[in-house]
């Protein structure tokens, strides 16, 4: 069985990919489950005759309530470790799935969206621990790994919305509780490896600092232009989470099911960036793959939005091939600039991505009913250039011993 397979695993001196797969499988569940939430978008448009400004709202209160939580969550699980709250966690994203198929109104679809924030406040911290502790030292691959999960997740539900959802209905979203169960059953095998392993056991002291050049107000400095450059890259990226479907829709006249074909290709290629961004930054350094991946995306961003229907294609795969590159960095670093608070800093990030997630969507929803769907892409053209901020941050690269994969 795999949870025994898991469970046996030897304590991780080098990568344990098993632990890493299995995770990152659970993440993929995870947010697959949360992608056919705004991939339905258009169902419930029509369904319960919603404005963009509603569904700018459902995504702020699903990603929000992530956001608060998740922090918290994390700085509890730091002094309190709960193996087991990963199966809690998916747990209640499959109860908020199903008060999504059954909602009749607008007000139940808060709730759920609520529900499948609350899912995900549990599940990101102490999964992204785990990842860390399997990594055997690789800290940015073992990173991808699990992100890259979460990324392919998210693209595989505007798939399933296309192809199964929108033929069948509403309530065909509860179908995909089945895959909620499956989640549920691994994770209790990772929870079994974490505890075999005694990593389960509160903390008896807190991790020395691996940087420890660095003084209290620098590492408050490097923090808040993080936070500066997760604004950035979440609120662009909500702009296609949440409203690439319209966008094509209205500016290229395309049919419902071939935009959600397209918005699965942009989340393909967030996936791969996802994916070789761990690993590049665990090579050549943190610090770089943040500037190139948010700065980068900058001069593709400003032509997107006076592209035609091909070239709209092949540059959103460019930037969400760039753009994503940077978070597993940007979560690395970060553990690394508060050693000995994983969890909390994971919370933290996490939290942040959702949180600027949902502002974003829900400020861009209120914009495009104001005015349109094309002037938000011009607007958020522009918020790459915040990237160039990384500048700023201390290079914490020096002396970096070489991680063991095995």
């Amino acid at each position: 069985m795999m949870s025994d397979a898991i469970t046996a695993m030897p304590k991780p001196a080098t990568t344990a990919y098993s632990v890493l797969g299995a995770a990152s499988f659970c993440h993929l569940l995870n947010d697959m489950i949360q992608s056919l939430f705004t991939a339905a978008y258009p169902i419930f448009k029509g369904g319960f005759d919603l404005g963009y400004a509603q569904l700018g709202f459902l995504t702020l209160t699903y990603q929000v309530t992530a956001s608060v939580l998740q922090p918290l969550v994390g700085s509890y699980t730091d002094r309190n470790p709960k193996p087991y709250s990963l199966s809690f966690g998916m747990g209640v994203s499959l109860l908020g799935l199903l008060v999504l198929a059954y909602a009749s109104n607008f007000a139940l679809l808060l709730c759920g969206s609520a529900l499948l924030g609350m899912g995900s406040s549990v599940f990101h911290p102490e999964s992204s621990r785990l990842a860390r502790l399997a990594s055997g030292g690789a800290h940015g691959l073992a990173q991808s790994i699990f992100q890259v999960g979460g990324n392919v997740g998210s693209a595989i539900g505007p798939l399933l919305v296309a192809f199964i959802v929108l033929p069948n209905g509403q309530k065909s979203l509860a179908w995909f509780a089945l895959a909620a169960l499956v989640g549920m059953v691994i994770m209790v095998g990772l929870g079994n490896w974490y505890k075999n392993q005694g990593h389960a056991k509160p903390p008896v002291k807190r991790a020395k600092v691996v940087h420890a050049h660095l003084t209290g107000a620098q590492v408050s400095r490097a923090l808040t232009v993080l936070f500066c450059l997760m604004l950035s890259k979440w609120f662009y990226l909500a702009s296609f989470t949440s409203f690439y479907i319209f966008y094509l829709m209205e500016r290229f006249s395309l049919p419902e099911q071939q935009s959600q074909i397209f918005l699965f290709v942009f989340l393909a290629a967030v996936a791969a960036g996802t994916l070789i961004g761990g690993p590049i930054g665990d090579r050549i350094g943190r610090k770089k793959v943040i500037w190139v991946s948010i700065a980068g995306t900058l001069p593709f961003a400003l032509i997107l939005p006076h592209a035609g229907l091909g070239a709209t294609i092949v540059l959103s795969v460019i930037i969400g091939l760039v753009l994503s590159s940077a978070f597993s960095a940007i979560v690395v670093y970060a553990q690394e600039l508060v050693p000995g608070r994983v969890g909390m800093i994971s919370g933290l990030f996490f939290g942040l991505a959702f949180g600027m997630g949902g502002i974003g969507a829900a400020l861009l929803g209120v914009l495009a009913d104001w005015t349109s769907i094309y002037f938000v892409y011009k607007i958020c053209a522009v918020l790459p250039a915040i990237g160039f901020l990384a500048a700023f941050l201390p290079n914490l690269d020096e002396g970096r011993p070489k991680p063991e994969n095995g």
